[in-house]
């Protein structure tokens, strides 16, 4: 392999190169691209099936896809997928179980092979997201051996943020807008007087070798200076920050707080925010058959903490109300998240405050907790 510089600059023409390089290389390559009215992550042929020129105008229980005159590829904020889709499938069998004529059963497990994916244009906090993942689903006695066989196949070619939305709190949780550890390759989208061009850095030897195979140059100090500036404006512009305060504490210090009656009175406990969450892992099984009673298949699908029938037990649901139930997900989220797998369960990307139909606003919901605990607290402790 050639001596690749640390970073280089590749214009609109490497870009397509990189996927072309990566197809060559058996991955499926997926990445944003407009369809049905959003930005959505399928699999990509080419550059041109790139958003280009493509933003999106965000609010509370609000998404829209606006045109841009810059041209730009990534100037638009997280969509209603994550790469969970991927990773973490909604679905997926587990084993089948056939009986034959003479009543004897055969128990089949399920062994797709895992698909090589590269998935280009992995936001920051999303990178963080698939780390947690990680620790959830494969850092623990009881890992998930599918999930990691897909997540040791994938390739990750992450993007910085340089125009965050509405509903973007990445700062407040740490987790961008600056790309952080996991990545393969790392672009930054540079749209000036200079050109159109992305500043890129390996970050694992596959990744050295990828972008010796396409065409790109040393990168310059101007390039560099304009990556930096605006990752570091975008830092400056999140449209929305949770509380200054410990997160963990807040949770655990106002289980009893009012405010909980207040949300409940709004949620609808349809369970959008889990279902666009990247972090969110639960699922639950269910077992098919068809008509004749002879086989019969196992499925794993994702559940929600907000559905009753997730936490029925003989004596009835242990969460039968709005109040209890999101509750139990904000307080696990920004809270017992850390008990478990020592971190937080949110990442800052906002999903869960666009795709609510009733536009509920978890950075809201914790301002608000902890206005509510200061003003119960002592004199001396405010």
């Amino acid at each position: 392999m050639a001596d690749v510089p640390r970073s280089a600059v590749i214009g609109r023409d490497g870009l397509d190169s990189l996927i072309r390089a990566l197809s060559a290389r058996g991955r499926t390559v997926v990445g944003p691209t407009v369809r049905d009215g959003a930005v959505v992550l399928a699999e990509l042929s080419g550059g041109d099936d790139l958003p280009y020129g493509w933003g999106v105008e965000l609010e509370a229980g609000r998404y829209r896809l606006v045109e841009r005159a810059d041209g730009a590829a990534f100037a638009h904020s997280a969509g209603p997928q994550s790469w969970k889709t991927f990773l973490h499938p909604q679905r997926e069998r587990q084993w089948t179980a056939d009986r034959d004529s003479d009543g004897a059963m055969t128990f089949s497990q399920e062994a797709t092979p895992a698909p090589s994916y590269a998935f280009l244009g992995v936001r920051p906090c999303d990178l963080r997201a698939i780390a947690i993942q990680d620790r959830v689903l494969t850092g623990g006695p009881h890992e998930d051996s599918n999930y990691r066989s897909r997540r040791e196949r994938a390739l990750l070619v992450a993007v910085e943020c340089t125009e965050p939305g509405a509903t973007c709190f990445c700062v407040s949780m740490g987790t961008g807008p600056a790309a952080g550890p996991g990545y393969d390759l790392a672009l930054t989208e540079v749209v000036d007087g200079a050109g159109h061009r992305f500043l890129v850095r390996a970050g694992t030897a596959e990744g050295a070798s990828l972008l010796d195979e396409i065409p790109h140059r040393t990168a310059d100090p101007g390039t560099r200076a304009a990556a930096e500036s605006a990752v570091t404006a975008a830092a400056d512009h999140m449209g929305r920050t949770m509380p200054p305060v410990d997160l963990q504490a807040l949770m655990r210090g106002t289980l009893s707080a009012e405010r909980w009656d207040d949300v409940a009175s709004r949620c609808l406990t349809c369970g959008n925010c889990t279902m666009v969450c990247p972090t969110c892992f639960c699922t639950t099984a269910e077992d098919i058959t068809d008509l004749t009673g002879d086989h019969s298949e196992r499925w794993r699908r994702w559940e929600s903490c907000f559905d009753l029938e997730f936490t029925h037990l003989p004596g009835g649901p242990v969460r039968a109300t709005p109040h209890s139930r999101y509750r139990q997900w904000a307080t696990h989220k920004l809270g017992t998240w850390y008990d478990q797998f020592g971190s937080s369960g949110c990442v800052g990307c906002g999903r869960c405050i666009v795709w609510c139909p009733v536009g509920i606003d978890i950075t809201e919901e914790a301002h608000a907790l902890a206005r509510e605990r200061d003003a119960h607290a002592p004199a001396e402790e405010r």
